[in-house]
């Protein structure tokens, strides 16, 4: 009877095994993974990809939760990596000779190598790219930097969000470098709160703080907002829609954003979430999420394979002295984003 009961268990067990093996459980962001480009993926390597969709909040409440658990590839910003890691150990090291290295941009692995490895070890790799600046139907207002959202001629016309972007955008508006504070939590919390005092005082100006794309492209295309804090692909989405939108380079600079491949902890299915990465980074798989997704890819080769419009707006927007004037997000220390919260809470609490 004992040998029964062993013989079924390790039926069961090699059964689950094998059907672990052949899945593979995905956190990520809305729209990152395509269905087409998730079909594909299950006919060439008969892998069941299984898509749960968060932020980077969610990401790191969930995995801190389980201790790197329940799922096999997880995609938080660049920024999000090494704090998380340092205080909750819910991620593994990359191994770097399951990654065809190739495939990705070099000055893109140069950032996330920077911003994501803790104690020699790497923790992710670049995925999606994108910038945020300005917006603005360009004959009905005329701005140049955040700060110009807060114009009296512009009284209810704008928009922003109650975000952590926001209080970077606006402190590198006013001549301050937040990044530069990081290390330095009190002068950090000082920047922070004369930041929040600007947009509180600035609240007239905004006829609602957006919480999703889609309401802030609807309120533009109306004719409601006349200028908005932005993403690149939004403004060039609207742009070919009405030449008088267009995205625009603060003159403080735009803001970087890197979203990543990261590996959970405790996932059961490191194989799968490597060859996920590397069919990803294929120049063509790479040029088809860029169109599905509308953010850029960190994939090597796929400039030839975009948009011609696509093209044209970026080369528009940035030309080299642009691009190499990007603040990338670096990694966010422990306890800043409290202080940040708090600072948005008063805002939005503001009269």
């Amino acid at each position: 009877m004992r040998q029964i009961c062993a013989i079924l268990a390790l039926a069961l067990f090699t059964a689950g095994a094998a059907q672990a093996a052949q899945k593979l459980r995905i956190l990520t962001w809305a729209d990152y993974v395509p269905a087409d480009v998730i079909a594909a993926f299950e006919k060439e390597t008969g892998i069941t990809v299984e898509v749960t969709l968060s932020n980077n909040e969610e990401i790191i409440s969930k995995l801190r939760a389980t201790g790197g658990a329940g799922y096999d590839l997880a995609q938080p910003s660049q920024d999000r990596i090494t704090g998380p890691q340092r205080e909750f150990g819910i991620y593994k090291p990359i191994d770097l000779t399951q990654v065809n290295l190739q495939q990705f941009q070099p000055a893109l692995l140069d950032i996330v190598k920077r911003n994501a490895t803790l104690d020699g070890k790497l923790y992710a790799l670049p995925y999606l790219w994108g910038t945020d600046g300005l917006v603005a139907n360009v004959k009905r207002a005329k701005v140049a930097d955040y700060g110009d959202l807060c114009r009296a001629d512009l009284k209810g016309k704008t928009s922003i969000r109650l975000r952590r972007p926001t209080l970077m955008a606006f402190a590198f508006a006013a001549g301050k470098d937040p990044f530069s504070l990081y290390g330095d939590p009190k002068a950090y919390a000082a920047l922070m709160e004369q930041v929040g005092a600007t947009l509180s005082a600035c609240k007239g100006n905004v006829k609602f703080f957006y919480d999703n794309k889609d309401q802030l492209l609807n309120g533009i295309r109306s004719g409601e907002i006349v200028a908005a804090m932005m993403w690149d692909t939004g403004g060039w989405s609207l742009n070919r829609e009405n030449p008088d939108v267009q995205f625009i380079i603060p003159r403080s600079g735009a803001l970087g954003w890197l979203d990543t491949f990261a590996l959970p902890a405790r996932g059961r299915n490191d194989a799968a979430a490597y060859a996920w990465i590397n069919f990803t980074m294929r120049p063509a798989m790479a040029a088809r999420i860029t169109k599905s997704v509308g953010s850029f890819s960190a994939a090597n080769g796929t400039w030839p394979l975009l948009d011609p419009r696509l093209k044209a707006q970026f080369t528009a927007a940035f030309p080299d002295s642009a691009l190499k004037a990007i603040h990338w997000y670096p990694a966010i220390p422990p306890g800043l984003e409290e202080i940040e919260g708090r600072v948005l809470d008063r805002v939005k609490a503001a009269n």
